[in-house]
């Protein structure tokens, strides 16, 4: 997702549940209303909001930030550019996922035709 390249500037996300909008902005090194603005234009960042609206991050959402961060500051993507990629990167791993179930079933399925010939 992200490279490895990218990462070196960056501090190390921490193994917490939950990070507050500042904890994320100093972890991605883009500002609180940067983040804001990217969740409005990309539908894969998705914080918890709680009391007051306060939104809570979770490491995936850090990880997404990141990559868009890599995308447009270091890529040089368009906003749009940058959230057909991510999407295009979604469609893929949804359907390596369902290849996967796929395959699964598939393999119990001629298990239990073998048991039944039996």
């Amino acid at each position: 997702m992200l490279e490895a390249g990218n990462n070196n500037e960056l501090p190390a996300i921490p193994g917490k549940r939950y990070f507050t909008i500042g904890e994320v902005s100093e972890l991605c090194g883009v500002k609180p209303h940067v983040l804001r603005y990217w969740e409005q234009e990309f539908p894969q960042l998705k914080p918890v909001k709680r009391r007051g609206n306060r939104r809570y991050y979770q490491r995936q959402d850090v990880l997404v930030i990141r990559q868009i961060r890599s995308l447009l500051y270091e890529q040089g993507f368009t906003i749009g550019g940058a959230r057909n990629r991510l999407q295009g990167e979604q469609a893929r791993e949804d359907l390596s996922q369902s290849q996967q179930i796929v395959r699964q079933i598939r393999i119990e399925l001629e298990e239990i035709l073998r048991i039944l010939r039996r």
